[in-house]
């Protein structure tokens, strides 16, 4: 492909002309498409619209295990034997404190994921209790929620609580969805997000690449996203967990997976595109170009598996010439980061699994 091709490319996604399936296609396949002059075309899109600006999110997770669902990419779904560390609910004084820790490391959005199906009454007023205090404390951050189905009603008092964005992955493709779950359907995962939208909460829905999905999934999945004007897309990258029914990635080469996310800014040129779970394993040396069409990332690993060390994360995103989206100073962060550099999500091709210690760090000893 020529220059024209590339420029062309940009001025369609800045433009808001949505890029035929033909061109997605060539984008994800490299037929004739060079990669770098396509990072290149994907990071005009990007500084657009979000500049050199990353927003940095930390999962919180408040409780481990003890799922019903059968996502066979989760290490917490009933079909997985994966070894976690499970525990119930934590209480709402240890997420407070996890909070304000994660906003000290530079955090703008803090994330709570909550296993289960979905979100009693009981939780929505917990969580909605929850949020107001954090809320109080940290009134300029953003605060991020996974919990499982939500009704109407549900959504509006999360709302009114104060919630900032809804957390629920679409995954895959409508099509290929029941070869990666049997206990609910895409429907109900995409009648949560309705609902969030409805009462006014932006939504957060991504995928997950490597499952076995054709290229067609791919571009159906971003632009299904792309439909429902999706704020925040994570696109994450199958984690080798062993013990889940799908732990063995399919497909995953840096290249595809830059060239993933090159086609997610194009079609959701606007959106807080995330490099999400498995960047590190599945990007390797590669990794720090990923920040070039995404403008987000997770630090301190993933729900149930580590990532690279704090200090290689924040050193990667300084280097490429990014900025964080917080009141904390990135070089003061960098500064006072005593890990390692070295990546940590995975050894041997398996994920390394969280312990207590890094799911629950603010416990004493």
């Amino acid at each position: 492909m020529n220059q024209d091709f590339y420029t062309q490319l940009s001025h369609q996604s800045i433009s808001g002309q949505e890029l035929d399936d033909a061109t997605c296609r060539a984008i994800l396949l490299g037929d004739g498409v060079d990669l770098l002059p396509l990072i290149n075309a994907a990071y005009t899109v990007r500084k657009h619209f979000r500049g050199l600006e990353v927003v940095i999110h930390i999962i919180n997770n408040a409780q481990n295990g003890h799922c019903p669902e059968d996502c066979h990419y989760c290490a917490q779904a009933k079909s997985s034997e994966a070894q976690i560390e499970e525990y119930g609910l934590k209480s709402e004084e240890e997420m407070l404190a996890e909070a304000r820790e994660a906003y000290s490391k530079g955090a703008y959005r803090y994330c709570m994921v909550y296993a289960g199906r979905g979100a009693s009454e009981q939780r929505i007023e917990r969580l909605s209790r929850l949020i107001r205090k954090i809320k109080a404390e940290f009134p300029k951050n953003e605060i991020c929620v996974s919990t499982g189905f939500v009704t109407p009603p549900g959504a509006r008092e999360l709302k009114s609580a104060g919630l900032d964005r809804l957390n629920h992955n679409l995954n895959s493709s409508e099509s290929f969805y029941p070869n990666i779950c049997t206990t609910h359907t895409f429907s109900d995962r995409l009648n949560t997000l309705m609902a969030a939208k409805e009462a006014g909460i932006e939504v957060c829905s991504g995928m997950i690449a490597g499952m076995g999905e054709a290229h067609s999934d791919v571009i159906e999945i971003a632009k299904r996203l792309r439909s429902i004007k999706a704020a925040s897309i994570p696109v994450n990258f199958l984690i080798p967990i062993e013990g889940n029914k799908l732990s063995v990635p399919q497909g995953l080469t840096p290249q595809y997976c830059l060239r993933i996310l090159c086609l997610f800014r194009f079609l959701n040129p606007d959106a807080e595109i995330r490099v999400g779970a498995g960047r590190e394993g599945h990007l390797r040396s590669m990794e720090i170009m990923s920040l070039y069409p995404a403008s987000s990332l997770f630090l301190q690993g993933y729900l149930n598996t580590k990532g690279s060390s704090n200090a290689r994360t924040l050193r990667m995103i300084k280097d490429a010439g990014f900025e964080i989206k917080s009141d904390e100073n990135l070089d003061h962060l960098i500064a006072a980061e005593t890990e390692d550099i070295s990546i940590q999500g995975f050894d041997d091709a398996k994920a390394i699994i969280k312990d207590l210690k890094d799911l629950r760090p603010v416990l004493k000893a």
